[in-house]
Formats: structure tokens, C-alpha cells, sequence
């Protein structure tokens, strides 16, 4: 069976000034973060459909029964919850349109996979600005999250352990490579955490009705998944094992 994946989020544009003495100009970039874990997951069976931060905005899925019918899983990384919330329609014009995050849910209480990758718009992210505490998601998901602030940036390196042998990480070393941060998190009542880094939940996992929904703290690539963590051997095992279990199946 061919796990169907809408991979949302992992990308930026960035801005810079350039001054040199009286005279000064700009330039900008575009960057994706996803194309490890992407090509992991296709080279693992999937199918994975893009939609990058600027490309969700409008482009998101609103009919929750499309979404039920052409996939099995929904990937968040570092895409805030205003992305879902605000399309051009309510936000510039002023129009109604359906909570595609409320959709989500629904999607997942359907039977649906739902996973959300750490990162600063992950959560509730930098400065509070994911947002996805005050949100309809924020029943689904499987922990709770912070009001403010919930980066914690260790430039020293933190080095997540297992602490359950569920089958997401059947086969993969119960030590993991080191992180450089994480959102932080509070596991719901009832949910499992598979992995921990010091006190703090690092993967969390749970059923919602008929759907299985995931939270991952850190990111799948930098700067907190860092180069050990990129180019660690059990990086495509854990991916695809994590996308089968929230799609339903078992991991073989």
C-alpha cells in the first residue's frame, strides 16, 4: 500500500542589507529544508505532495473530504498557524472561508495521520507566533503548548533517548545523534512518549478516534537537526517508520 503524504511548510525567503560605505543594497533568497526528509520518504514507498509555506497559503486544502480521500498523512513543519488561518480572502478581503485547521482535525479524527515537526513556526515557536495553542489543531495534537516563547536552544547539543520500544523506533539505537534545540512541550494525558531529551518530551504519539497524530519536537533538518543528525544511518529509517505508524499500518 502507498502511503499518500501533503508535506507542509520547511521554507523561507530571506532578506539582506548590504551597506558599503554611502552606498547600500538589498538581496533575497528563497530556501526548502525538506528535501532530505522528502526524498527519504519517496525513496521509502510514498507519495509525497509539496506544498511550501508560500504555496499553502492559498493553495491548502479546505474540503476535508478531499483530504481524506487523496492522503493518509499530513506533515506541519515550520508552517505557522496563520498560514491556514488568514488566505488572502478573510485577510485581505474580508471574506468567510472554512478553518482549515479545524479540517485537519477533522481529518484526523476520520482516520487520518497527522505529524507536526518542530521548528520556530512550529507550536506555539518564536516569540509565540506559530500560534497553535489558541487553534483547533491544539485538540488533536499530542501534547499541550506553551503561551509565549517555547524555543530551548542548546548550542551545546542535547542528545534525545527512547524510552519505549514502540514500533516507530523498533530497530533504530536508543541513542540518538545530537539536537541543537526543540519546542517544548507537555505530553496529554494518556499519550505516549516515545523519546526524551532530559525531562522534556521529544517524540509524542497518540490516537484520536479513528486517526493517529504525532508531535516531533525538533526539526528534520538545521539548524536543530544538526549534520549528525542528517547524516545518521537510522535518519530514513525513522521517518518512514513514523509516517507508516501515523498512516495506520505497522512498520515492517
Amino acid at each position: 500500500m502507498t502511503t499518500r503524504v501533503l508535506f507542509a511548510g520547511e521554507s523561507w525567503t530571506s532578506y539582506g542589507t548590504h551597506t558599503k560605505g554611502l552606498a547600500s543594497y538589498s538581496t533575497s533568497s528563497y530556501e526548502e529544508g525538506a528535501d532530505q526528509l522528502i526524498a527519504v520518504l519517496r525513496e521509502g514507498g510514498a507519495e509525497v505532495t509539496y506544498l511550501p509555506n508560500h504555496l499553502l497559503v492559498e493553495n491548502f486544502p479546505y474540503d476535508v473530504d478531499q483530504l481524506v480521500a487523496d492522503y493518509d498523512v499530513i506533515v506541519l513543519s515550520d508552517a505557522p498557524a496563520d498560514s491556514f488561518l488568514l488566505p488572502h480572502a478573510v485577510f485581505i478581503r474580508g471574506e468567510r472561508r472554512p478553518n482549515r485547521l479545524a479540517g485537519i482535525a477533522e481529518f484526523v479524527r476520520r482516520g487520518g495521520g497527522l505529524i507536526m515537526i518542530g521548528g520556530y513556526m512550529s507550536f506555539s515557536g518564536f516569540e509565540g507566533r506559530a500560534r497553535f495553542g489558541l487553534t483547533a489543531l491544539a485538540d488533536v495534537l499530542p501534547v499541550e503548548m506553551l503561551s509565549g516563547d517555547d524555543r530551548m536552544e542548546v548550542p551545546e547539543g542535547v542528545v534525545p533517548v527512547t524510552n519505549s520500544n514502540h514500533a516507530i523506533v523498533d530497530g533504530i539505537p536508543s541513542e540518538w545523534p545530537y539536537f541543537l534545540g526543540y519546542n517544548k512541550v507537555v505530553p496529554k494525558s494518556g499519550a505516549d512518549v516515545i523519546m526524551s531529551a532530559g525531562s522534556d518530551p521529544f517524540l509524542v504519539v497518540d490516537e484520536v478516534e479513528a486517526g493517529r497524530v504525532a508531535a516531533f519536537a525538533s526539526d528534520c533538518s538545521p539548524h536543530w537537526g544538526s549534520p549528525a543528525f542528517m547524516e545518521w544511518p537510522y535518519y530514513a529509517t525513522f521517518w518512514n517508520q513514523l509516517v507508516e505508524w501515523t498512516a495506520g499500518e505497522d512498520p515492517s
